[in-house]
């Protein structure tokens, strides 16, 4: 049975009132539906041209699209949609927005968060914030990572909030279609009632059939049936000094302190062992889904957790258990399953080299590909549109990927592909009964406020200046493998992600951070397209490396917009590695950048190499930025206005947009304060200024700016400043790190902030007593560590993986290290430049002092000028020490 014959649904149940779309008038919506399938159907050969087009059968495409609304492909209508909504708004000719210059807190715990897994969601409440600020009731709203369609949720609740009578539309797409198919099910109107009613009527069928499966007996009970809730499977390994075969949980959990073993005996020798220095066992079996024969890691059931007579039981599983076992393994499979080769790629292809997995089915046992695919063909007898995102909520956690852990709260690790040791096999219809009651509950939308489309984002089809607002969370760096992490569940809907455009980087996909750069640049440059002049962007960074940073923030600027903010978002609870490593990052950064208007654009254009280009940007770019920030009486210097961080902006834009520089720096702080009111070191339009007055009054106390971060040193002594105020872990100061970072200079290549912590501080790793830099603080900020010695248990807790500032003692230490790394460096420059004439353009300002100081020490003075040479000028004049060594050195030589 093929894919499209499974996803064709029938028709039993229509709502038969009108309905109108696209100025046509249809009895109802399944004839909406089924008009705009076919002419899909029709336009498929030219949209195939479309870059980013998917891979799939036609059909696949057709009977997954619920079209022109959403479509499992680019979609054509989208433009046409856009231009009805843009008849029903108002046009408002006097937008202005400042950024949304707050931090913002929100956790996940709606409805709609909860209800389909996804790798990376930013929670609908902290959308629905921004939306509000940038957008009015009307105004067209664009996500192109849209993922599950967060984005599109949020613009629901900021309606639903206002109470609006106009409602906000949303442009959601996204690469894969798996993620557009969830942003469909949360975006568009679903028949709840009817969706229960199929559901729970599919559910009582499949548990009719199939429960057999799932039964096994009570010991001692003759003829007694208890309920399995779920079985747990262990891996097989081999002793290394015996090659005697080892249950894993046999030798690894503990249940009398329900622990696991680190160190553990071989069974058969009495060996000392640990799970890493242990072989895997492989088994080979016939599979009759290809007609191969399948090598893979061996894993057998056993355990078995029941239900009997209202109470939960656990056991072995005995004689008849296996024996069911056996009868399920013979089953013929004759219903559609995904029998997938698994593709190439830096995660997924663990699967194969680790276990021996080579196509989506190997990831199922054969029990639960039994009842999948019967549940998938009971929804295509069906045309509630909810039904199908219902099956796809469950089916990672139907999957071997199912981990067990000894508190029993199991699910999978998100972000990769990983079989654990003691996996859990879930009996389908548990999962989907707890989805059907997690789906219920989501407010979904009244009529068809969004429009969906599967595509590319480096070249998204959206007419020019027709979107209000972009809220966007990209891929960054090598975070996420979308396509290979939405395999499994593309397999089921038939249709796969063409990651041909995926933006990131990937070595299967030969992508690195210059092919990353390049392909972020074609997104924004689209979103700088389909954006109105004067509007906003926000931007959801998460990445824990300076240099995906840097391209982002580069990528933005080039394609045309002006950043203004920097804030920080929190998403409360972690992703996997957020929570179980110390280089992940806890909170998210969000960029306000907006795009020129028109006028400004031309004018900048009529001044250019002449003075007036760069007050007129600044005239523009203040009137963007925020008058005043502060809470609790407390006043903050807004960076953006300073004249050291507006001179940055002001040259970005123009060498971005390849204009000339017109002004230097010296002649830009000067005119700043000519021609702009300032107040506590900050720039103010004369339209401000009264505002800010007025604010600054009424508050007691004035936060002074924080150190400028623009080299090596400077962010070795940024971090010192908040390390002394506070001991804090890396998670915790990564995110204001990376916020300061941004005005380093050009040239300077800064060690990530791992680096920078290790080489020049301490972090606390629970083996000593609680340094009293930490113990102290601690004492001080937290009442229940109050009078606890340094030795006291909780308080070591606490303390566990804050870095803090070293004592002078081991402060020398340190130096020592950071030294030899600092000389290492600069070695290598000396060997880079070899005989060659070029230039060094990227560098550790830090490395080249110390380089130019051993030099010196050494005599080697033609060392010193020979790199010097290859320094921009610039630099050597505007480093006191390089200058020093440097001008010394030539004089040495001319001697």
């Amino acid at each position: 049975m093929t894919n499209n014959e499974q996803l064709s649904f029938k028709v039993t149940e229509v709502d038969n009132k009108p309905v109108v779309c696209l100025g046509m008038t249809f009895e109802n919506e399944e004839a909406r539906r089924e008009f705009f399938r076919e002419e899909l159907r029709k336009k498929l050969p030219e949209l195939k041209q479309i870059e980013g087009f998917p891979i799939g059968e036609d059909e696949d495409i057709i009977a997954l699209s619920d079209p022109p609304y959403y479509t499992a492909c680019p979609n054509p209508w989208i433009n046409d949609i856009i231009s009805e909504w843009q008849l029903l708004s108002n046009n408002k000719d006097n937008y202005n927005r400042e950024p949304l210059a707050i931090d913002i807190t929100e956790g996940k715990s709606d409805a709609a968060y909860m209800a389909h897994a996804y790798h990376t969601k930013v929670p609908s409440k902290a959308i629905a914030q921004y939306v509000q600020h940038y957008t009015e009731p009307g105004d067209i709203i664009l996500d192109g990572f849209s993922g599950s369609g967060m984005t599109g949720v949020g613009v629901q609740l900021a309606d639903e909030i206002e109470k609006v009578t106009l409602d906000r539309k949303i442009v959601l797409n996204d690469l894969s279609t798996v993620a557009t198919h969830i942003s469909k099910m949360y975006n568009s109107p679903q028949n709840v009632e009817e969706f229960i009613k199929i559901s729970e009527k599919i559910l009582n069928k499949v548990v009719n059939e199939y429960s057999w499966m799932f039964e096994t007996t009570h010991p001692g009970v003759e003829n007694s049936k208890g309920k399995i809730n779920y079985i747990i499977w262990s891996e097989v390994f081999s002793c290394p000094e015996c090659a005697e075969n080892l249950e894993y949980w046999n030798i690894a959990v503990n249940e009398e302190s329900n622990s696991f073993n680190e160190k553990f005996k071989c069974t058969n020798c009495g060996s000392d062992l640990e799970k890493k220095n242990l072989d895997k066992v492989f088994e080979t079996f016939y599979d009759d889904v290809i007609n191969e024969n399948i090598r893979t890691v061996k894993h057998i059931p056993i355990r078995i957790n029941y239900s009997f007579q209202g109470k939960r039981y656990e056991k072995p599983l005995d004689k008849r258990d296996l024996e069911q076992l056996a009868k399920i393994d013979n089953i013929k499979l004759s219903k559609f399953i995904p029998s997938v080769p698994l593709p190439k790629g830096d995660e997924i292809e663990r699967l194969i080299k680790s276990y021996g997995y080579t196509h989506t089915h190997h990831l199922y046992t054969k029990r639960s590909l039994v009842i999948l695919s019967v549940i998938l063909e009971e929804i295509s007898k069906y045309n509630n549109r909810l039904l199908l995102g219902w099956f796809t909520s469950a089916l990672l956690r139907t999957t071997k990927m199912y981990k067990f852990t000894l508190n029993r709260k199991m699910g999978t690790v998100s972000g990769t592909y990983y079989i654990p040791s003691l996996w859990v096999e879930n009996f389908p219809d548990k999962l989907l009964k707890r989805k059907l009651n997690d789906l219920s509950k989501v407010s979904y939308p009244e009529g068809y406020n969004a429009v969906i489309n599967t595509g590319t984002q480096t070249n998204l089809l959206i007419n020019e200046n027709s979107i209000d607002y972009i809220f966007t969370d990209p891929p960054f760096g090598e975070n996420l493998m979308y396509s290979e992490l939405n395999f499994v569940w593309e397999s089921w809907l038939g249709v796969l992600t063409n990651n041909d455009t995926e933006a990131i980087m990937n070595k299967s996909q030969n992508k690195g951070l210059e092919e990353y750069h390049s392909l972020m640049f074609d997104c924004f440059k689209s979103y700088y397209k389909v954006l109105k002049p004067s509007h906003w962007i926000t931007v959801v960074f998460s990445n824990s490396k300076a240099d995906v940073w840097n391209v982002i923030q580069e990528a933005i600027q080039r394609a045309g917009f002006v950043i203004a903010n920097v804030s920080a978002l929190d998403k409360k609870q972690g992703s996997f590695k957020a929570v179980t490593t110390t280089t992940a990052v806890k909170q998210d950064l969000v960029i306000s950048a907006y795009k020129p208007s028109e006028e400004s654009i031309s004018q900048i254009h009529q001044q250019t190499n002449t003075p007036e280009s760069a007050w007129i940007f600044i005239t523009q770019h203040l009137e963007k930025l925020p008058i005043f920030l502060g809470s609790k009486g407390e006043a903050s210097v807004i960076a953006e206005r300073t004249p050291r961080i507006l001179f940055d902006r002001m040259v970005a834009y123009h060498v971005q947009n390849g204009l000339p520089v017109p002004i230097s720096s010296a002649e830009f702080q000067a005119g700043v304060a000519q021609r702009f009111p300032m107040r506590d070191g900050m720039a103010f339009l004369e339209s401000q200024v009264a505002e800010y007055d007025k604010k600054r009054t009424l508050v007691k106390e004035f936060s002074q700016m924080s150190l400028f971060v623009s080299d090596e040193n400077s962010a070795i002594e940024w971090i010192r400043q908040q390390l002394m105020k506070k001991p804090q872990t890396r998670q915790d100061l990564h995110p204001q790190f990376m916020k300061e970072i941004q005005h380093i200079a050009k040239h300077e290549q800064l060690p990530e902030l791992d680096d920078l912590l290790a080489q020049n501080f301490l972090r606390y790793e629970g083996e000593e007593t609680v340094p009293d830099q930490i113990a102290s603080y601690l004492r001080r900020n937290f009442h229940d560590m109050r009078g606890l010695e340094n030795t006291d248990g909780k308080l070591r807790a606490k303390a566990m993986n804050r870095w803090y500032v070293p004592d002078p003692n081991k402060q020398a230490d340190l130096e020592k290290l950071r030294e030899k790394t600092l000389l290492r460096e600069f070695d290598h420059y000396v060997e880079e430049l070899g005989n060659s004439k070029k230039k060094l353009k990227q560098f550790r300002t830090e490395a080249i002092r110390a380089g130019f100081k051993k030099a010196w020490s050494e005599k080697n003075y033609e060392k010193i000028v020979t790199v010097g040479d290859r320094l921009p000028e610039q630099v050597i004049q505007e480093d006191d020490k390089l200058l020093m060594y440097y001008d010394n050195a030539q004089v040495r030589l001319d001697m």
